[in-house]
């Protein structure tokens, strides 16, 4: 089983427009809503793979009552934190060509009870989890050093932690030397404070996390792949997609397929790109299933390719 905490989730509307015209009124094609939030779309992807997962999460008001609402009918276990404030509601606009324009709300702001009751659910529904992925950005009235608990108390315990998170969270994080990091290009320049433009640059940013703390490091680098780096070696890993639908969730589908492969090394890795690559080919934030996979197309390199320019470099 794999447990998932968002600290801060939302309910997410996704519009399919023909172009976002801005100060038009815009008709949208197509629309969804989805439950957000990076933690919860781990755990929808993991749910997808036909495998077991628990959602922790605080929910407050309406929103946060569809949300579990939306969970339930998918058949993910959710572990509610009640709070007062009400869970955020995201929109995100996707036209033809790939462009995804995202309006993310701050969220609610969460008492210091509120987030101590948050850990202690976390701690009390861990038994028998294979991995806990804590993911996402840290709501109003969480310290920066909440990750950091969260994954001490984990390790305490005996379980494995998978943290998707950035900025001052993911480096407090790591002095608790969290199992797995997965950065993006742009939160891994941030984390190492220059730019990135090429994969051997990715490769030692990655390094210096492992150097901060971190065990392993699974980077995505956007179209030009994921790179994993631990204590073992590095891998590069890259698969053809044909259309891009919308990033919404796509690496959380990564993280999610890298976790159900097991967590470690190349073949979790070529799972990681599998599912990435087919996330990103399908509407909102739908995360793929098995039937949506294409694991012989992708292709993994312990040759790493430090030369190679990323096609979006990281400021």
């Amino acid at each position: 089983m794999i447990l998932t905490v968002t600290p801060n989730p939302s309910l997410d509307r996704t519009y399919e427009v023909p172009a976002l015209d801005r100060g038009e009124v815009v008709r949208a094609t197509a629309e969804r809503m989805d439950p957000g939030g990076k933690g919860v779309n781990v755990s929808r992807a993991v749910a997808a793979a036909g495998a077991p997962t628990l959602a922790v999460l605080p929910l407050g008001g309406a929103p946060g009552a569809l949300v579990a609402q939306l969970l339930d009918a998918q058949g993910i276990s959710v572990a509610p934190v009640p709070v007062a404030g009400q869970t955020r509601s995201n929109i995100a606009v996707a036209e033809p060509d790939g462009t995804l324009t995202k309006i993310n709300a701050p969220g609610p702001e969460l008492t210091p009870e509120e987030a101590e009751s948050l850990l202690s659910v976390v701690g009390e529904r861990s038994a028998g989890a294979a991995w806990i992925a804590c993911c996402g950005s840290l709501p109003r009235g969480l310290a920066p050093s909440w990750y950091a608990e969260l994954v001490a108390r984990a390790h305490a315990a005996g379980a494995r932690i998978a943290l998707d998170t950035s900025g001052p969270a993911l480096l407090a994080a790591l002095r608790e030397r969290p199992d797995v990091v997965k950065p993006n290009a742009e939160e891994l320049a941030e984390a190492v404070g220059r730019p990135l433009a090429t994969v051997g640059d990715a490769v030692k940013a990655a390094e210096e996390l492992r150097d901060l703390g971190a065990h392993a490091v699974l980077a995505s680098l956007g179209a030009d792949g994921q790179l994993l780096v631990d204590g073992s070696g590095a891998w590069f890993a890259t698969a053809p997609v044909d259309t891009v639908r919308s990033n919404v969730g796509a690496g959380d589908s990564s993280l999610a397929g890298f976790l159900i492969a097991g967590g470690t090394g190349p073949r979790a890795l070529a799972s990681a790109v599998a599912h990435g690559a087919a996330a990103v080919q399908l509407p909102g934030s739908a995360m793929p299933t098995p039937g949506d996979l294409k694991p012989d197309a992708v292709t993994v390199a312990s040759q790493v390719p430090l030369d190679r320019a990323l096609t979006e470099p990281a400021p």
